[in-house]
């Protein structure tokens, strides 16, 4: 039984309440920081489905023009055309808190804004295909990225879940029943011992009288 474990006093009593009115808050505000994460991770799941979509028909568009244009045009001649590229990107990474869940924000910048410096080759030797496939690799790049940085969220997010979950069922199964269970053997120690206070003083006024009665 838990109670045996406890010393059965009024202060030990009165701790074991505070400790419990305290469990039974702190397992509210879990639940509702469980249900808000769930929320949250709903609304990314959502958005990561749009998202993945839009990156695989992007992708498969990219690639088909890639392979027109590599049946047009000799390897060798593909290859040198996309050896040297002109444009750079860098990568910036911030972060941004949902319910105390650090999550990855991406962004990028590019050495210039000339949309044509995404072709790093001349006109007069390439296909067509091939300024499409790149043109359609540029305008997926953005999604892809963000695709990256709602996946990462979404793993964050269901670690955050599983972690509050387990706290809000050692809470529920665990801490308050023990708490419940320490309270109710305490109570009913302390009840019996006043029982056999009074039953002791009860018998104590009983001789007393006794004694008196003879006396006189």
């Amino acid at each position: 039984m838990a109670g045996t474990a406890v010393t059965p006093t009024r202060m030990v009593l009165n701790q074991l309440k505070g400790r419990l009115k305290t469990a039974r808050r702190g397992h509210k505000l879990l639940k509702d920081k469980r249900d808000e994460l769930m929320r949250q991770f709903m609304d990314v799941v959502k958005e990561n489905k749009v998202l993945r979509e839009r990156v695989e028909e992007g992708l498969t568009a990219a690639f088909s023009s890639l392979q027109v244009a590599s049946a047009i045009m000799s390897p060798e001649m593909l290859e040198q055309a996309l050896l040297y590229p002109r444009q750079s990107v860098e990568l910036d990474m911030s972060f941004k808190n949902i319910m105390s869940v650090n999550v990855p924000r991406y962004s990028f910048t590019t050495k210039n804004n000339d949309p044509s410096e995404i072709y790093p080759y001349g006109f007069a030797q390439t296909s067509g295909e091939l300024d499409d496939a790149l043109e359609r690799m540029a305008r997926v790049f953005e999604d892809m990225l963000k695709l990256a940085e709602v996946e990462k969220t979404m793993q964050l997010l269901a670690e955050e879940i599983e972690k509050t979950r387990r706290r809000v069922n050692a809470l529920e199964y665990v801490m308050i029943p023990g708490l419940e269970t320490n309270i109710k053997y305490i109570t009913m120690k302390l009840e019996e011992n006043e029982n056999s206070t009074k039953v002791r003083l009860l018998k104590v006024k009983d001789m007393v009288l006794q004694k008196a009665h003879n006396f006189t």
